[in-house]
């Protein structure tokens, strides 16, 4: 039960506090004073979307609170995650919101931050909310479903749930059989393909190291006469075969520094820092033996393969047979990828994907099997289903005719037919409500015989049948005697109030036939004498009921006569 409804800043409304009847509970007012606003700040603690411009001119935010009830069978109706966010004793739960004149929101649960999607999980349980133009919902063939599905018992809901997880199993598969067909057609192309691609690769082995080390080896054979002669002068430069010293050969470095080490080593024990020296210069001396000997001997062995590391550079044209192998390595690489490293990954994903095709034929048999597993446990739920449903639509049929017998449409018939469709989420069920609203009128779809005021009073019928069972939540109703008058809207109301008798009823109304029957009566008032227009709501006491009785019957306050039918309107409640 709604306990109390705060309101601030919303749009007309300054601030708001009503604190609600737990049986039959109206509010009236002036066209254009703000009555569908209560209607929408109930809708924002339902979790729904807030509007552009619907804070209060020159307010920061708006805000709407409301109070619960926490009976243990609301508790039992909550989802778990919700529930385990509550004091196991908590008798009631508050709902908040609050929007920014930016429009950003923020959502509360008894004072704690919240998601919105949890107000309206929260909400759904607490609060059912049935706007002006909610009867033109039940023309449509998905909210008769639901409609329906929510009087076939507790275990309608895991139904659905297996159907759903059922069928969305079966369109796995069945895009997978798909897949594995058209992989089939062009299996033997690709294999062929694959085949020759990776012969190719395997015939030249590519390496990322080898290719680098090649690289490196054409770079020395294209050079290998400047890198000879470079060593050959480094020889001569230690050791020269001819020159023009005293004795007709040319002096190399070796022949000089063995000169001067003979000169100091002539002088040797005379003083120990030129014994020192002498020392130096001879370790230079055999540094520099040594250093010729290695040069001689690269000048020597270059191109070989005791050099180049590669037995192929030791044959005869072996330049001419490193090109080619670095130009079929090449050519491979631009194929895949642009290198070897390219190459080696595109030969990963090519044997994996022939191993795919390989096995295409197990995969496609297996596949089919798994298929025909998974329609038949779908169709195993779709009946489930339908048997469910057609069992409560003819209980379901009968209490609303009954309802509508209530709300003087004794002579209507209406009927919910259950036609099969293809299977679904939701099973392979398409439900129709049929009336023919009077004698003699062929039955037809809801959705094209009956008048405005006619589907007024079926949706009340029919959430007055789907509420009966469906747990206390509050009910809500704006406007839902559009299109009616007479004993036609007394009707509707000893509708509303016999519903009040069971659970706690909000109806916002124009119609005094109405609003005489509420147990407990607001008002709302809108002045123009402030700026901005500011609205207010009040609680009526009974002399102010009957006044309010008086202005929704449009007669003035001094009429008697109207005053007169406005008070027997109150003692027939």
């Amino acid at each position: 039960m709604l306990q109390e409804l705060r309101v601030e800043n919303l749009l007309l409304i300054e601030h708001a506090q009503l604190r609600l009847a737990p049986a039959l509970n109206v509010l009236t007012g002036e066209t254009g004073a703000g009555k569908t606003v209560l209607a929408h700040a109930l809708d924002l603690l339902l979790g729904g979307r807030a509007r552009a411009g619907i804070v209060r001119p020159g307010a920061g935010e708006a805000y709407v609170e409301g109070v619960f009830d926490l009976t243990p069978h609301l508790a039992e109706q909550l989802p778990p995650e919700l529930a385990e966010r509550l004091l196991s004793d908590a008798e009631e739960v508050v709902l908040a919101r609050r929007v920014g004149a930016d429009g950003r929101t923020r959502a509360y649960v008894n004072g704690r931050s919240a998601a919105v999607s949890d107000l309206r999980d929260l909400g759904g349980a607490l609060l059912a909310f049935y706007g002006q133009h909610e009867h033109r919902k039940l023309t449509l063939a998905a909210a008769q479903l639901e409609i329906l599905d929510g009087l076939c018992g507790a275990d309608q809901e895991q139904r659905l749930r297996a159907c759903a997880a059922a069928f969305a199993r079966t369109r796995d598969l069945q895009a997978r059989l798909a897949e594995l067909h058209e992989l089939s057609a062009q299996r033997e192309r690709e294999l062929d393909l694959l085949e020759f691609e990776l012969a190719e690769i395997d015939a030249l082995a590519p390496d990322e190291a080898e290719h680098e080390r090649l690289l490196g080896a054409r770079e020395r054979l294209r050079r290998l006469d400047a890198l000879r002669a470079a060593a050959a002068a480094g020889v001569d430069a230690f050791a020269p075969e001819s020159g023009e010293g005293s004795d007709g050969v040319r002096a190399g470095t070796m022949a000089l520094l063995a000169g001067a080490l003979q000169r100091i080593q002539a002088l040797a024990g005379v003083d120990p820092a030129l014994d020192a020296l002498a020392e130096r210069l001879n370790a230079l001396l055999l540094e520099s033996e040594d250093l010729a000997g290695e040069l001689r001997d690269y000048g020597e062995r270059a191109g070989t393969s005791e050099v180049d590391g590669s037995e192929r550079l030791c044959e005869e044209g072996s330049l001419e047979a490193l090109e080619e192998r670095l130009a079929a390595l090449e050519r491979l690489a631009r194929k895949h990828g642009g290198s070897i490293r390219g190459v080696l990954e595109f030969a990963v994903q090519a044997r994996a994907r022939r191993e795919a095709l390989a096995g295409a034929e197990v995969a496609l048999a297996r596949t089919g099997e798994q298929l025909l597993g998974a329609e038949a446990a779908l169709q195993e739920h779709v009946l489930a289903l339908r048997e469910a449903r057609q069992s409560a639509a003819a209980r379901f049929a009968v209490a609303v005719r009954e309802q509508l017998a209530e709300l003087a449409m004794a002579e209507a018939s209406f009927e919910v037919r259950v036609h099969e469709r293809a299977a679904g989420p939701s099973g392979g069920d398409a439900v129709e409500f049929v009336i023919a609203p009077n004698p003699g009128v062929p039955a037809a779809p809801l959705r094209e015989v009956a008048s405005g005021g006619e589907l007024s009073r079926v949706m009340l019928a029919i959430m007055s049948v789907a509420n009966a069972s469906g747990g206390r939540a509050t009910l809500v109703f704006d406007e839902v005697d559009a299109g009616i008058g007479g004993q036609t809207a007394r009707a509707v109301g000893a509708r509303l109030r016999a519903l009040g008798e069971s659970r706690q009823v909000l109806c916002i109304t124009h119609l005094p036939q109405i609003a005489s029957l509420g147990d407990r009566h607001f008002s709302i008032v809108k002045d123009t004498s402030v700026e901005p227009t500011r609205a207010t709501v009040v609680q009526l006491a009974e002399p102010e009921v009957v006044s309010e009785l008086v202005r929704m019957l449009g007669a003035d306050s001094d009429d008697t006569t109207a005053r007169r039918h406005a008070r027997g309107l109150r003692r027939a409640a």
